[in-house]
């Protein structure tokens, strides 16, 4: 099973992944202390029969672990503060065992819990190859995001980006 960490390397400036020992550390509820997320799976085979919901968990107990339906695993991001409310954003690519094509979810934790950031981003594995990470801020407009994702179209697969307001 190929993750997007397979293609992880010095184009990840603004972002960082998961290290390692699994775990991927930021402030993402603003008190400028870094906690830790991490997930697990539950109920999903080898061949990703079964419900495949991956849970993101926090080592800071008051922030709510929350649920990503159809997703074996994945992999975390910490995107840095894109909204500038003073709390680094949570990007998670999912796992699976039968598709180039997977959904990027970004999150943010409001006074509620976890809610996407914008909605998912369309992204084929020819985008992670390609080194085209699927969202950054914008260097040069305050509260935009540029988004890069992938659509089949004229039976091709094309990339492309936008610069989106939060």
């Amino acid at each position: 099973m190929i993750t997007a960490m397979a293609f992880c390397g010095s184009w990840l400036t603004a972002q960082e992944a998961q290290g390692a020992d699994g775990k991927l550390y930021g402030d993402f509820d603003g008190n400028g202390t870094k906690e830790y997320a991490y997930v697990k799976v539950s109920d999903c085979g080898e061949e990703c029969e079964g419900k495949c919901e991956t849970t993101v968990y926090f080592s800071d107990k008051n922030m709510k672990p929350f649920v990503i339906a159809t997703a074996n695993g994945g992999a975390l991001y910490n995107l840095g503060d894109l909204n500038n409310d003073g709390k680094d954003d949570l990007g998670f690519y999912p796992s699976w065992c039968t598709s180039c094509w997977h959904a990027f979810y970004v999150y943010t934790l409001n006074k509620t819990g976890w809610k996407h950031l914008v909605p998912p981003i369309s992204t084929h594995c020819s985008q992670w190859e390609e080194e085209k990470f699927p969202i950054t801020k914008d260097p040069k407009k305050k509260g935009y995001v540029i988004i890069t994702s992938s659509k089949f179209e004229d039976d091709d697969i094309k990339i492309s980006s936008k610069s989106v307001k939060l």
